[in-house]
Order: structure tokens, then sequence, then C-alpha cells
């Protein structure tokens, strides 16, 4: 499903799209914009996308790649889809935890946790 230069893997499971980072570090912009554009490519082919995105081999992300996050909860919203996030390193959270990004998504500690919480 990945085109031969992504930087994800994409995997379906229980009609949920699992997309899982390759690089430990999501830092270079035009990587970001590529990852942007693919998982929004993946939310827009979907009626209702269902998505859980892992991050258990990512260990630096930029504030760039935080906003492409939310560009990708925004057209799963519109749709009125389900993302999960899961697997963030402890440092990563904090990210998210100061940048006040916990409560605009829904954080699971584990992919299975996120699995079992979709409708």
């Amino acid at each position: 499903m990945a085109s031969p230069e992504s930087r994800l893997r994409i995997t379906s499971r229980d009609n949920v799209t699992l997309v899982e980072f390759m690089d430990r570090n999501i830092l270079d912009e035009m990587n970001v914009q590529a990852i942007g554009e693919e998982i929004g490519a993946l939310v827009e082919g979907a009626s209702r996308p269902r998505m859980l995105i892992s991050f258990a081999n990512v260990d630096h992300l930029t504030s760039a790649a935080l906003g492409a996050l939310i560009t990708v909860r925004n057209k799963v919203k519109a749709k009125n889809g389900e993302l999960k996030l899961a697997d963030i390193d402890p440092q990563i959270h904090e990210v998210f935890e100061i940048t006040r990004l916990t409560g605009l998504f829904d954080i699971h500690p584990t992919s299975q946790d996120a699995m079992k919480s979709f409708a």
C-alpha cells in the first residue's frame, strides 16, 4: 500500500488502518511533509477513517510533525472517523503535554490498548 520511498509501514487490522513510522527521528521538513501527505491520502481514501498511529519506533519529532498530526486529526474528524495515537516515548509524550495536545488526541499506552478502544 505504501510507496517504495515511503517512510511508513501501513497495515490494516479489524477495519483499522495501522500506521507505523520507519524512522526513529522525524526531523526533516521534507519527510514530515511527505508523511503528512501520505497519511492524509489514507484519510481521504476512507469514507469513515479508523486510524491508529504508532510511535513505537520514534525517538524524536519536530513541531512540524506535530502540526502534520493536527492536520490529520482535523481531516479524520471532518469525516466522523476515529484517530488514536499509541506507543509514545515518555520524552515525546511530555511535548504533547506541554503543547496541550494530550487533550486534542486520543492517546493510549500501547497499540493493543488503542485497538481495543475502537468503537
